[in-house]
Protein backbone atom coordinates (compact mmCIF):
# COMPACT_ATOMS: atom_id res chain seq x y z
CA UNK A 1 0.00 0.00 0.00
CA UNK A 2 1.71 3.52 -1.10
CA UNK A 3 1.90 6.29 1.08
CA UNK A 4 -0.62 9.82 0.93
CA UNK A 5 1.53 12.56 -1.05
CA UNK A 6 2.11 14.98 1.36
CA UNK A 7 1.32 18.71 0.48
CA UNK A 8 4.33 20.30 0.50
CA UNK A 9 3.95 24.43 0.49
CA UNK A 10 5.20 26.93 -1.92
CA UNK A 11 5.23 30.82 -1.37
CA UNK A 12 6.26 34.10 -3.25
CA UNK A 13 8.37 33.83 -5.94
CA UNK A 14 10.51 36.85 -4.90
CA UNK A 15 10.81 39.07 -1.51
CA UNK A 16 11.70 41.95 -0.71
CA UNK A 17 12.36 44.67 2.49
CA UNK A 18 9.47 46.74 2.80
CA UNK A 19 10.71 49.67 5.76
CA UNK A 20 13.16 50.16 8.55
CA UNK A 21 12.41 51.02 12.20
CA UNK A 22 15.22 52.13 14.55
CA UNK A 23 15.51 52.32 18.70
CA UNK A 24 18.83 53.81 19.71
CA UNK A 25 19.77 53.84 23.55
CA UNK A 26 18.56 56.65 25.34
CA UNK A 27 21.99 58.13 26.49
CA UNK A 28 24.62 59.53 24.26
CA UNK A 29 27.62 59.05 25.75
CA UNK A 30 31.04 60.77 24.21
CA UNK A 31 34.60 59.74 24.30
CA UNK A 32 35.81 61.69 27.43
CA UNK A 33 33.20 59.82 29.60
CA UNK A 34 35.07 56.58 29.05
CA UNK A 35 38.80 57.51 29.12
CA UNK A 36 39.46 57.19 32.69
CA UNK A 37 39.74 53.51 33.31
CA UNK A 38 40.82 52.47 29.61
CA UNK A 39 43.76 55.58 30.35
CA UNK A 40 43.23 56.90 27.08
CA UNK A 41 42.11 59.75 24.95
CA UNK A 42 39.42 61.50 23.11
CA UNK A 43 41.88 61.61 20.02
CA UNK A 44 43.22 58.21 20.80
CA UNK A 45 39.22 56.73 20.46
CA UNK A 46 38.61 58.52 17.49
CA UNK A 47 41.76 58.05 15.35
CA UNK A 48 41.38 53.94 16.36
CA UNK A 49 37.62 54.00 15.50
CA UNK A 50 35.97 57.18 13.98
CA UNK A 51 33.68 57.03 17.12
CA UNK A 52 32.83 60.26 18.65
CA UNK A 53 30.02 59.63 20.42
CA UNK A 54 27.88 56.23 21.18
CA UNK A 55 24.15 55.79 22.22
CA UNK A 56 23.62 53.59 25.61
CA UNK A 57 20.47 52.44 26.98
CA UNK A 58 19.38 53.40 30.43
CA UNK A 59 19.37 50.78 33.32
CA UNK A 60 15.51 50.13 32.88
CA UNK A 61 15.62 49.98 29.19
CA UNK A 62 16.79 46.27 27.93
CA UNK A 63 16.95 45.04 24.54
CA UNK A 64 13.71 43.67 24.61
CA UNK A 65 12.46 47.11 24.67
CA UNK A 66 14.90 48.33 22.03
CA UNK A 67 13.52 45.61 20.06
CA UNK A 68 9.97 46.22 20.60
CA UNK A 69 10.27 49.87 19.26
CA UNK A 70 12.32 49.29 15.99
CA UNK A 71 9.86 46.58 15.39
CA UNK A 72 6.66 48.91 15.87
CA UNK A 73 8.74 51.25 13.63
CA UNK A 74 9.21 49.07 11.02
CA UNK A 75 5.80 47.38 11.15
CA UNK A 76 3.89 51.25 10.78
CA UNK A 77 6.31 52.19 8.29
CA UNK A 78 5.57 49.03 5.88
CA UNK A 79 1.88 49.57 5.64
CA UNK A 80 0.38 46.19 6.43
CA UNK A 81 -1.88 45.31 9.68
CA UNK A 82 0.65 43.47 12.32
CA UNK A 83 -1.58 40.71 12.79
CA UNK A 84 -0.69 39.61 9.09
CA UNK A 85 2.95 39.68 10.51
CA UNK A 86 3.75 35.28 10.98
CA UNK A 87 6.94 35.08 11.74
CA UNK A 88 9.27 37.25 14.19
CA UNK A 89 13.01 36.78 14.08
CA UNK A 90 15.38 39.13 16.62
CA UNK A 91 19.22 38.62 16.39
CA UNK A 92 20.66 39.32 19.47
CA UNK A 93 23.50 38.32 21.48
CA UNK A 94 22.06 40.46 24.89
CA UNK A 95 18.73 38.75 25.74
CA UNK A 96 19.12 39.54 29.28
CA UNK A 97 17.00 36.20 29.99
CA UNK A 98 18.32 32.85 28.22
CA UNK A 99 14.18 32.20 27.84
CA UNK A 100 11.77 33.27 26.92
CA UNK A 101 12.84 34.93 23.90
CA UNK A 102 12.85 38.03 22.78
CA UNK A 103 11.32 37.58 19.60
CA UNK A 104 8.22 35.72 21.56
CA UNK A 105 7.76 39.29 23.33
CA UNK A 106 8.54 41.30 20.69
CA UNK A 107 5.76 39.73 18.59
CA UNK A 108 3.46 39.99 20.88
CA UNK A 109 3.84 43.85 21.92
CA UNK A 110 3.82 44.64 18.18
CA UNK A 111 0.43 42.65 17.79
CA UNK A 112 1.92 39.70 15.89
CA UNK A 113 0.77 37.01 18.29
CA UNK A 114 0.76 34.11 17.58
CA UNK A 115 3.64 34.72 14.85
CA UNK A 116 6.12 31.93 15.07
CA UNK A 117 9.63 33.40 16.61
CA UNK A 118 12.62 32.78 17.84
CA UNK A 119 15.88 34.33 18.45
CA UNK A 120 18.85 33.20 16.74
CA UNK A 121 23.00 34.24 18.08
CA UNK A 122 25.09 35.10 15.23
CA UNK A 123 26.32 38.20 16.95
CA UNK A 124 27.52 41.06 14.20
CA UNK A 125 26.44 38.86 11.36
CA UNK A 126 22.72 38.46 12.68
CA UNK A 127 20.92 40.76 11.19
CA UNK A 128 22.33 39.49 7.75
CA UNK A 129 21.45 35.78 9.07
CA UNK A 130 17.59 36.81 9.58
CA UNK A 131 17.01 38.33 6.81
CA UNK A 132 18.70 35.24 4.69
CA UNK A 133 15.76 33.28 6.91
CA UNK A 134 12.95 35.03 6.19
CA UNK A 135 13.98 35.51 2.75
CA UNK A 136 13.97 31.86 2.30
CA UNK A 137 11.09 30.82 4.77
CA UNK A 138 8.74 33.15 3.14
CA UNK A 139 9.54 31.46 -0.89
CA UNK A 140 8.98 28.32 0.95
CA UNK A 141 5.58 28.90 2.10
CA UNK A 142 6.39 28.77 5.66
CA UNK A 143 5.55 32.58 5.86
CA UNK A 144 4.21 35.56 4.40
CA UNK A 145 5.30 38.56 6.01
CA UNK A 146 8.51 38.30 8.50
CA UNK A 147 9.56 41.21 11.04
CA UNK A 148 13.45 40.20 11.11
CA UNK A 149 14.85 42.48 14.47
CA UNK A 150 19.10 42.97 15.27
CA UNK A 151 19.13 44.75 18.91
CA UNK A 152 21.51 44.27 21.60
CA UNK A 153 22.26 46.29 25.14
CA UNK A 154 25.66 45.77 25.49
CA UNK A 155 26.76 48.74 28.05
CA UNK A 156 25.60 45.22 30.25
CA UNK A 157 28.23 42.97 29.18
CA UNK A 158 30.79 45.36 28.83
CA UNK A 159 33.91 46.13 31.06
CA UNK A 160 34.24 49.87 31.60
CA UNK A 161 38.29 49.01 31.81
CA UNK A 162 38.81 46.77 28.91
CA UNK A 163 40.86 48.77 26.56
CA UNK A 164 40.29 46.16 23.61
CA UNK A 165 36.10 46.73 23.00
CA UNK A 166 34.57 48.44 25.62
CA UNK A 167 34.81 52.31 24.24
CA UNK A 168 33.36 50.40 21.23
CA UNK A 169 29.81 49.60 21.96
CA UNK A 170 26.35 50.99 21.64
CA UNK A 171 22.82 49.81 22.90
CA UNK A 172 20.10 50.03 20.43
CA UNK A 173 17.72 47.67 17.70
CA UNK A 174 17.28 48.31 14.55
CA UNK A 175 14.35 46.38 12.55
CA UNK A 176 12.87 45.52 8.86
CA UNK A 177 9.74 44.00 7.77
CA UNK A 178 10.28 41.51 4.75
CA UNK A 179 7.28 40.34 2.86
CA UNK A 180 6.73 39.11 -1.30
CA UNK A 181 7.07 40.64 -3.84
CA UNK A 182 6.82 41.19 -7.57
CA UNK A 183 10.35 41.09 -8.37
CA UNK A 184 13.90 40.11 -6.74
CA UNK A 185 14.37 42.14 -3.48
CA UNK A 186 17.05 40.41 -1.61
CA UNK A 187 19.84 38.77 -3.53
CA UNK A 188 21.27 35.31 -2.44
CA UNK A 189 23.03 35.39 0.74
CA UNK A 190 26.64 34.38 1.09
CA UNK A 191 27.29 33.55 4.85
CA UNK A 192 29.52 31.08 6.47
CA UNK A 193 31.29 30.74 9.82
CA UNK A 194 35.17 29.96 11.65
CA UNK A 195 35.39 28.69 14.22
CA UNK A 196 38.96 27.68 14.50
CA UNK A 197 39.39 31.86 15.38
CA UNK A 198 36.34 31.80 18.21
CA UNK A 199 38.85 32.87 20.39
CA UNK A 200 39.31 36.31 18.65
CA UNK A 201 36.06 37.74 19.70
CA UNK A 202 33.29 36.81 22.14
CA UNK A 203 32.85 36.34 25.96
CA UNK A 204 35.89 36.03 28.25
CA UNK A 205 34.07 33.69 30.72
CA UNK A 206 31.19 31.37 31.30
CA UNK A 207 28.28 31.86 33.33
CA UNK A 208 28.78 28.57 35.03
CA UNK A 209 31.96 29.85 36.11
CA UNK A 210 30.35 33.35 37.65
CA UNK A 211 27.69 31.21 39.17
CA UNK A 212 30.48 29.20 41.06
CA UNK A 213 32.86 32.11 41.74
CA UNK A 214 35.64 30.84 40.04
CA UNK A 215 35.32 34.03 37.25
CA UNK A 216 33.76 37.74 37.10
CA UNK A 217 30.82 38.48 35.47
CA UNK A 218 31.27 37.51 31.60
CA UNK A 219 32.08 40.39 29.48
CA UNK A 220 32.76 40.90 25.54
CA UNK A 221 36.72 41.14 24.56
CA UNK A 222 38.44 40.77 21.55
CA UNK A 223 41.60 40.59 20.00
CA UNK A 224 41.99 43.99 17.51
CA UNK A 225 44.87 43.38 15.27
CA UNK A 226 43.34 39.94 14.06
CA UNK A 227 39.79 40.98 13.81
CA UNK A 228 41.26 43.74 11.82
CA UNK A 229 42.69 41.86 9.48
CA UNK A 230 40.10 38.89 8.99
CA UNK A 231 37.42 41.53 8.49
CA UNK A 232 39.33 43.86 6.11
CA UNK A 233 40.98 41.05 3.46
CA UNK A 234 38.95 38.08 3.86
CA UNK A 235 35.28 39.85 4.70
CA UNK A 236 35.83 41.73 1.23
CA UNK A 237 36.48 38.13 -0.37
CA UNK A 238 32.97 37.21 0.98
CA UNK A 239 31.32 41.20 0.07
CA UNK A 240 32.87 40.47 -3.66
CA UNK A 241 30.86 36.66 -4.10
CA UNK A 242 27.40 38.62 -2.76
CA UNK A 243 27.84 40.67 -5.80
CA UNK A 244 28.67 38.15 -8.49
CA UNK A 245 25.82 35.89 -6.74
CA UNK A 246 23.41 38.59 -7.37
CA UNK A 247 24.58 39.15 -10.58
CA UNK A 248 25.79 42.85 -9.82
CA UNK A 249 28.70 45.24 -9.94
CA UNK A 250 30.27 47.59 -7.84
CA UNK A 251 28.80 50.32 -9.80
CA UNK A 252 25.71 48.68 -9.30
CA UNK A 253 25.28 49.24 -5.82
CA UNK A 254 23.79 52.86 -4.40
CA UNK A 255 24.91 52.06 -1.19
CA UNK A 256 27.18 50.24 0.89
CA UNK A 257 26.22 49.22 4.49
CA UNK A 258 28.88 47.11 6.74
CA UNK A 259 28.86 45.86 10.04
CA UNK A 260 29.75 49.24 11.95
CA UNK A 261 32.74 47.91 13.77
CA UNK A 262 35.27 50.47 13.01
CA UNK A 263 35.49 53.27 10.75
CA UNK A 264 38.90 52.00 9.67
CA UNK A 265 37.75 48.98 8.58
CA UNK A 266 34.78 50.53 6.80
CA UNK A 267 36.98 52.62 5.04
CA UNK A 268 39.15 50.28 3.96
CA UNK A 269 36.55 47.91 2.89
CA UNK A 270 35.15 50.39 0.57
CA UNK A 271 38.80 50.67 -0.90
CA UNK A 272 39.64 47.26 -1.47
CA UNK A 273 35.84 46.56 -2.96
CA UNK A 274 36.76 49.76 -5.33
CA UNK A 275 33.53 51.22 -4.90
CA UNK A 276 33.15 54.18 -6.92
CA UNK A 277 32.30 58.02 -5.49
CA UNK A 278 28.38 57.44 -6.43
CA UNK A 279 28.22 54.92 -3.77
CA UNK A 280 26.56 55.62 -0.19
CA UNK A 281 28.75 54.38 2.32
CA UNK A 282 26.96 54.14 5.76
CA UNK A 283 29.38 55.51 8.73
CA UNK A 284 26.60 55.47 11.72
CA UNK A 285 29.39 54.15 13.74
CA UNK A 286 30.59 57.22 14.30
CA UNK A 287 28.08 58.54 16.40
CA UNK A 288 25.92 54.94 17.38
CA UNK A 289 28.97 53.13 18.63
CA UNK A 290 29.32 49.46 17.06
CA UNK A 291 25.99 47.71 18.17
CA UNK A 292 26.25 44.21 16.60
CA UNK A 293 23.55 42.42 15.34
CA UNK A 294 21.71 45.67 14.96
CA UNK A 295 24.21 48.17 13.12
CA UNK A 296 23.20 47.08 10.04
CA UNK A 297 19.81 47.98 9.99
CA UNK A 298 20.29 50.85 12.23
CA UNK A 299 22.46 52.31 9.80
CA UNK A 300 20.46 51.78 6.89
CA UNK A 301 17.71 53.25 8.74
CA UNK A 302 19.87 56.90 9.10
CA UNK A 303 21.34 56.81 5.80
CA UNK A 304 17.67 56.39 3.96
CA UNK A 305 17.03 59.49 6.28
CA UNK A 306 20.06 61.45 5.44
CA UNK A 307 20.47 59.96 1.46
CA UNK A 308 16.34 59.34 0.53
CA UNK A 309 18.00 59.51 -3.26
CA UNK A 310 18.96 55.72 -2.68
CA UNK A 311 15.85 54.35 -2.00
CA UNK A 312 14.77 51.87 -4.84
CA UNK A 313 18.76 51.42 -5.19
CA UNK A 314 21.06 48.63 -4.39
CA UNK A 315 22.78 48.32 -1.20
CA UNK A 316 25.09 45.51 -0.37
CA UNK A 317 25.14 44.64 3.38
CA UNK A 318 27.35 42.30 5.52
CA UNK A 319 28.35 41.39 8.74
CA UNK A 320 31.17 39.97 10.19
CA UNK A 321 31.60 39.07 13.86
CA UNK A 322 32.07 37.27 17.01
CA UNK A 323 32.30 33.13 15.92
CA UNK A 324 33.60 33.59 13.83
CA UNK A 325 30.55 34.71 11.80
CA UNK A 326 30.02 36.43 8.36
CA UNK A 327 26.75 37.13 6.44
CA UNK A 328 26.68 39.27 2.72
CA UNK A 329 23.54 40.06 0.42
CA UNK A 330 22.42 43.12 -1.83
CA UNK A 331 18.97 43.87 -1.01
CA UNK A 332 16.99 46.42 -2.45
CA UNK A 333 16.26 49.17 -0.59
CA UNK A 334 12.43 50.49 -0.10
CA UNK A 335 11.08 53.77 -1.48
CA UNK A 336 9.71 56.31 0.67
CA UNK A 337 6.10 55.50 -0.30
CA UNK A 338 4.36 52.02 1.51
CA UNK A 339 4.51 48.90 -1.03
CA UNK A 340 1.46 47.81 -3.34
CA UNK A 341 0.24 44.23 -1.81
Amino acid sequence: MSAPILTQPTGAAHTRIYSYGAARGENVVDNEALIGPIDSSDEWIRQRTGIVTRTRAVAETDAIDLASAAAAEAVERAGIPASDVDLVIVATISNPKQTPSVSAIVADRVGANPAAAYDLNAACAGFAYGVAQADALIRAGAARYAIVVGAEKLSDIVDPADRSISFLLGDGAGAVVVGPSEFPGIGPTVWGSDGSKADAVGMNHTLIEFRDGSAPWPTLRQEGPTVFRWAVWEMVKVARQALDAAGVTASDLAAFVPHQANMRIIDEFAKQLGLPETVVVARDIETTGNTSAASIPLATHRLLAEHPDVAGGLALQIGFGAGLVFGAQVVVLPGAAAPEH
